[in-house]
């Protein structure tokens, strides 16, 4: 059966040429920044792969169909469209069948990359183990993708409002690599550190590519997260943000906000709280992000071509 995928005519010209891909998910277009600042971050982004030579994969899902690169006026429309879905494992399908339109999820974004034979994929901060877990069961669906999709991911580390102990002992227990890209410690979004000592350290992408391919050769599921630190000029350091994400988590708390809600106001509240320090930080770490993907893929690419 044919599957429900639409590729841009950027992506598939860098597929007929052999072009590293690099994939990039839309929940931060949709839910994780005001307009117009969520858009011109994309374009950014974008551009920021372009000039290291692979090909940038926005992914979303519009009539029916996963789009693996977006036009400029897609993503005009997606950044200020209203009332779309963020799609995680779970209601990716549903969404495809209804013909709704839906901004992917790290989740979801590595299940469409996968299908679309992308391997790279570069975000902000991946989803994990919320604070309260204990009695809540709020787990990120990306954790367990990690588990099974077999992408390597970039990312500034989970997201500094989750409890990051259990979200690295979760993906311990499900067999995930957490590489730490030239540090020790494990990252924590906006600041350099979490304070935890990563499981894995890696200092270059031809490291990463070689775990990747061996990961692929061993017949291992699942990716790799590999935690970037965001660039130190652009973090705010942990003892600095700590108090706004205690202020937020008390009135998300009190508030009664859960599930799927949760993520977006917290992010929201620490941007008014850090006076919209944070959003700079946002956008510095997935451009930072951004280009540590995409020499990863030409990393791939050049390993695969010598075996």
């Amino acid at each position: 059966m044919t599957l429900p995928i639409t590729f841009s005519p950027e992506i598939a010209a860098a597929r007929a040429n052999g072009t590293p891909i690099v994939a990039l998910e839309s929940t931060i277009i949709t839910h994780g920044m005001p307009f117009p600042q969520n858009v011109e971050t994309a374009m950014r982004v974008e551009a920021e792969i372009r000039a290291h030579g692979a090909t940038p994969a926005t992914i979303a899902v519009m009539d029916h169909r996963i789009l693996v690169g977006l036009t400029e006026s897609d993503l005009m429309a997606l950044g200020q469209a209203s009332s779309v879905a963020k799609l995680s494992r779970a209601d990716l399908a549903a969404c495809l069948a209804s013909g709704d339109t839906g901004a992917t999820t790290v989740a979801a974004t590595m299940i469409c990359a996968r299908l679309a034979g992308i391997e790279t994929f570069a975000t902000g901060g991946i989803g994990g183990v919320h604070r309260g877990a204990d009695t809540s069961f709020d787990i990120s669906a990306d954790l367990s993708e990690l588990a099974e999709t077999a992408v390597t991911v970039v990312a500034a580390g989970a997201k500094a409002i989750l409890d990051l102990p259990k979200t690295l002992e979760y993906l311990e227990t499900r067999g995930v690599p957490v590489i730490a890209f030239g540090q020790d410690d494990f990252p924590a979004f906006w600041s350099c550190s979490s304070g935890l000592r990563a499981p894995l350290r890696m200092d270059s992408a031809a490291q990463i590519a070689a775990a990747h391919l061996m990961r692929t050769r061993l017949g291992l599921p699942g990716g790799q997260l590999v935690a970037n630190p965001i660039p130190v000029e652009a973090e705010i350091p942990r003892d600095e943000i700590t108090p706004h994400i205690e202020a937020a988590l008390s009135e998300a708390k009190a508030k009664g906000i859960a599930a799927k809600s949760v993520t977006p106001f917290l992010l929201q509240r620490i941007y008014e709280l850090t006076a919209g320090r944070s959003l700079l930080a946002n956008i510095a770490l997935v451009l930072s992000n951004a280009r540590l993907a995409s020499a990863i893929s030409h990393e791939i690419a050049l390993q695969r071509s010598k075996t």
